[in-house]
């Protein structure tokens, strides 16, 4: 980076910090690129007047250029009228010389995330702008504390951390160091809350809540990708679908930067010495090629152009993905248990025209489950997804039994009992000896280790883990779980059986978590140590991990619909399996627990709910 102008004018009047300061009406913006240009359009949107200034003099143009684009399709789109355009395009004014920030009330510094380039901006800024403006840096990786006192006046400095597309995205992080004055935090906040975002204070660590989070579980989805545990379109559809999330983490980390992914994490392992935090050697690898992601035109994945959003076609793309060459045929399936999620498989199975001997541990248990699967079916018919006659031949394909000999002709027998290895393995030995030879035995297990189970039977070859996602009926994902003594033939039977109830399979390897949750239930188990070690509350942690990273349900709304102890067991069993002490449940965790504060089903969890 080229040497920013200095004036030589000395600053040394203390700041004017006062609560009773006016709005801020002029705002500079240091550092043109995306997250920049973006910031800069909310702001002249909002009616403030806006200074953009960057070295490079393309950057401006593009900036203007950027403004320029999105206030047409604005006003194409009737969002906005022509004059209200001009006036938007009026209060942006660009330039490539520090000093055009003289006038700002607010410097929001968008500069790379380098202590040497952030510092050099902050020192200029020293002496050119006026003692009472507040200083923004927008890092999400770097120390606000350590910006703040190599700067001359510390009180003034604070950490305003937007989200990309920065005009989309509800959040904006407020960070505060100790040495950060409440009025600069005040006056702050209350422009967030003018630009229509969401403002949520924050004291000042690596990555603050929702990248302090969301970086852990990208770097872990790319060590998992680099140790060959699954293919990295698996890895990315089964967060997709198995948790919501509006990108896979491999795609999100291209969309990110790899490199940048590296230096957040850098700086997180350097404040935790967490080595759930120490990047991953493959982030390394790819970042010294320059295979950065898209706007390198390739990281995880190759794109058509650098910049373009289209992946196509590499090395890395399996020729023949989920082949069902050779797969038995299943006509008729057996579901072992009456729960939730063995009367949801049945349900699958029945509606896809499969023959379907759903047992119980009695008749009546059996026949209740099927009563459930009626109503489900109902429901549907009411909502004009199926019709009366499809729900009763659907229906009608289902057989109540109280014994595991009912499954004796079945072509795929499925064990949907309760997690307990012990349990699981007795209900194997049966299965062994009342299915045919040929039979597929598979386990919907989500925790526990599939090749235990296939060891309780003489034909371990034939043993597979199918684990299905709650609901079973609505849920798209299915982790086919394949051990080391799973026949190819086995395998390819899950994927035809998938394919058929319109299901969709990723394959990963038999060890504790599977893709999901091995990614998901360190990223709740952190958000715990958050609210554990006071840094933010569980509503803030669940603002941020919606409005800043689009999740469908934050991690302390979600751990409640889970069951804490249901999230406990897992994260016990991820330790026990991993041995990283940062797989450790958070102590926190673990007392709700002992108080039997389970979440929803108990009434109170990390919140209280109204008894039903």
């Amino acid at each position: 980076m080229d040497r920013l102008p200095h004036t030589g004018v000395s600053t040394t009047s203390p700041s004017d910090l006062s609560p009773s300061r006016a709005p801020l009406t002029t705002v500079a913006v240091v550092g043109l690129g995306t997250m920049g240009t973006g910031i800069a359009e909310i702001l002249a949107r909002a009616g403030r007047e806006v200074i953009g200034v960057d070295i490079n003099e393309s950057a401006c143009r593009r900036a203007v250029t950027a403004l320029e684009v999105a206030t047409a399709r604005a006003v194409h789109r009737e969002r906005i009228s022509e004059r209200e355009r001009a006036g938007i395009l009026d209060r942006f004014r660009v330039s490539t010389d520090l000093r055009a920030a003289a006038d700002a009330e607010l410097v929001i510094e968008v500069v790379p995330e380098d202590y040497d380039t952030k510092h050099e901006v902050f020192a200029a800024l020293d002496t050119v702008v006026s003692p009472s403006a507040i200083f923004a840096t927008g890092t999400n990786a770097l120390s606000v504390t350590r910006l703040a006192a190599e700067s001359a006046h510390p009180e003034r400095v604070l950490g305003l951390h937007f989200f990309n597309p920065a005009p989309a995205m509800k959040l904006v992080e407020i960070v505060s160091s100790v040495l950060t004055a409440p009025a600069a935090i005040e006056a702050v906040t209350a422009l967030a809350r003018d630009l229509g975002k969401e403002p949520v204070a924050l004291g000042d660590r690596p990555g603050f809540v929702a990248d302090g989070l969301l970086f852990g579980y990208l770097n872990q989805a790319a060590a998992m990708y680099e140790a060959k545990y699954a293919a990295r379109e698996d890895i990315d559809a089964a967060m997709r679908l198995g948790c919501g999330l509006p990108m896979g983490p491999l795609a999100l980390l291209d969309l990110i930067g790899v490199d940048t992914a590296r230096t957040v994490l850098e700086a997180m392992y350097a404040a935790s010495g967490d080595r759930l935090h120490a990047p991953a050697p493959i982030l390394g690898q790819l970042s010294e090629a320059g295979l950065t992601g898209r706007k390198a035109g390739r990281g995880f994945y190759t794109y058509e152009a650098p910049g373009s959003a289209t992946a196509v076609p590499d090395a890395a793309t399996a020729e023949v993905r989920h082949s069902t060459e050779g797969a038995r045929p299943v006509r008729a399936v057996g579901v072992a248990g009456s729960g939730t999620m063995a009367s949801g498989i049945a349900e699958v199975f029945a509606k896809a025209g499969l023959e379907v001997v759903l047992a119980g541990r009695t008749l009546e248990k059996a026949e209740r489950a099927k009563a459930r699967i009626g109503k489900s079916l109902e429901r549907s018919v009411s909502k004009g997804r199926m019709t009366s006659r499809a729900r009763e031949q659907a229906l009608e394909r289902i057989t109540a039994a109280d014994a595991l000999d009912a499954f004796a002709e079945v072509d795929l027998a499925v064990e949907a009992v309760a997690e307990d290895l012990v349990v699981k393995q007795e209900l194997f030995k049966v299965l062994d000896k009342v299915c045919k030879p040929g039979a597929v035995l598979a386990t919907t297990t989500s925790s526990l280790p599939v090749v235990a189970c296939a060891r309780a039977t003489s034909r371990p070859q034939d043993v597979v883990g199918l684990h299905f996602f709650n609901p079973a009926p609505a849920m798209k994902l299915v982790e086919v779980v394949r051990t080391v003594l799973t026949a190819d033939d086995v395998r390819a039977t899950a994927h035809a059986v998938c394919a058929a109830v319109g299901k969709h399979p990723v394959d990963c390897g038999d060890r504790a978590g599977f893709i999901v949750n091995a990614l998901l239930f360190p990223y709740l188990n952190n958000a715990v140590k958050m609210v554990q070690e006071h840094y933010a509350t569980p509503d803030a942690i669940d603002a941020a991990m919606k409005l800043g990273g689009g999740y469908p349900m934050g991690p302390f709304e979600l751990l409640d619909v889970v069951g804490l102890d249901v999230s406990l067991a897992i994260e016990r069993v991820l330790h026990r399996e991993f041995r990283e002490p940062g797989l450790a449940p958070a102590p926190l965790l673990e007392h709700l627990v002992a108080a039997g504060c389970l979440g929803r089903k108990t009434g109170r969890g990390f919140r209280e709910y109204a008894k039903a």
